[in-house]
């Protein structure tokens, strides 16, 4: 089994498993958990509305995710994702108000505008980490609230709040961004638009960097031993840099999802934790490009989906308990890790008596 596919089956596995624990602890409340679930399904994908909201959740999760995992590949820890998905979220509200343009151009600018965005407080922790020495957990952590502050209590409400048409009445946010900088939605009854396939590129375009190219290969040496790294001359800054202006650029991209398909300004209040959310992602996907597609879809699924909870009795925290759950079991993944490979050893067994050539040893059969 390549270490792709292993890589999908154990968070899968977990998923799994969450679902299955969450579905218990359901029961033990005296609820209706079947009904229960069946309802975050229908509220999941029932509908042409449902999927919209879904892929919404989604495409912003793949994006924070993949930021969280991107920094893991070369052995840092950003928690810096909320402040940088905040900051290209503003970005492409402020470019998508400012310049009048055609479609084709001014949603690929206001995309650009937002991975800068989210890109800057990411090399700011970046440079901190390289020429201070300031191990990057402290310094996104502290980024995160410099950049929510700075934007929400200062530039939204002040210098950038939508100018108000009565004297009387406070504008909440910034100005509503031009339609041509809006996301392209493909139905007019549902959200679902145009930054669901372009997450599914950049998750894509994250795989093929790391696994089929020099950088990545440096990136990823980089991430399993520093010293061998400087030792090989590769050069350490440069890559950490890299990882953490891409890590941040997707982060900002998740932000300008949100804007540009869904709020076409920055609220008032804009306070999603999708950042953080993107931690928990990361992990179930073991930091894989592809594994972060399909844990977001499944954190998308459940977010969309966790308000027909209520609709049973049901609290719809139960939503984020099977989330911790699952980034849980793929802490604790090592007996799905046992049970994986035993079944890849039968199996591989079962073709090799198919092809009349005897079973692979195992280790210590000699």
């Amino acid at each position: 089994m390549s270490a792709g596919a292993r890589t999908l089956a154990l968070s899968a596995a977990a998923m799994l498993s969450a679902l299955a624990v969450g579905f218990v602890a359901i029961l033990l409340t005296g609820k209706d958990a079947a009904e229960g679930y069946a309802g975050v399904l229908d509220g999941s994908f029932g509908s042409f509305e449902a999927v919209g909201e879904t892929s919404v959740k989604a495409a912003v999760l793949t994006c924070t995710g993949l930021s969280v995992g991107i920094a893991f590949v070369v052995g840092l820890f950003n928690i810096g994702a909320e402040g940088q998905f905040i900051a290209g979220a503003l970005a492409a509200a402020v470019v998508g108000r400012a310049l009048h343009l055609p479609t084709a151009l001014h949603v690929p600018l206001s995309l650009l505008a937002a991975a800068a965005g989210g890109a800057l407080p990411a090399l700011a922790a970046a440079w901190l980490k390289v020429r201070r020495g300031v191990h990057e957990v402290i310094s996104t952590i502290m980024l995160n609230w410099v950049v929510i502050y700075t934007v929400q209590d200062w530039l939204v409400v002040g210098p950038l709040r939508a100018p108000s048409s009565s004297a009387e009445v406070s504008a909440s946010g910034t100005a509503q961004i031009d339609v041509t900088a809006e996301l392209p939605r493909f139905f007019e009854d549902s959200r679902l638009d145009v930054g669901l396939p372009i997450a599914v590129v950049l998750a894509v375009f994250a795989w093929f960097l790391l696994s089929r190219t020099v950088l990545g290969y440096e990136m990823r040496a980089v991430g399993a031993n520093i010293e061998a790294a400087r030792a090989a001359k590769i050069p350490v800054a440069r890559r950490l840099y890299l990882a953490m202006a891409l890590s941040g650029a997707f982060a900002g991209l998740g932000g300008a999802f949100l804007i540009l398909g869904t709020e076409h300004h920055y609220p008032g209040v804009f306070r999603t934790g999708y950042g953080f959310d993107g931690i928990a992602v990361a992990l179930v996907g073991s930091s894989h490009p592809l594994g972060v597609l399909v844990a977001a879809a499944c954190f998308g699924a459940l977010r969309a989906g966790a308000t027909r909870l209520q609709l049973v009795g049901i609290h719809p925290s139960f939503a984020e308990l099977i989330q911790g759950l699952a980034v849980l079991f793929v802490a604790t993944r090592a007996p799905f890790a046992a049970v994986l490979d035993r079944a890849a050893r039968a199996l591989e067994r079962a073709r090799s008596a198919r092809r009349g050539a005897a079973p692979p040893a195992r280790k210590g059969d000699a």
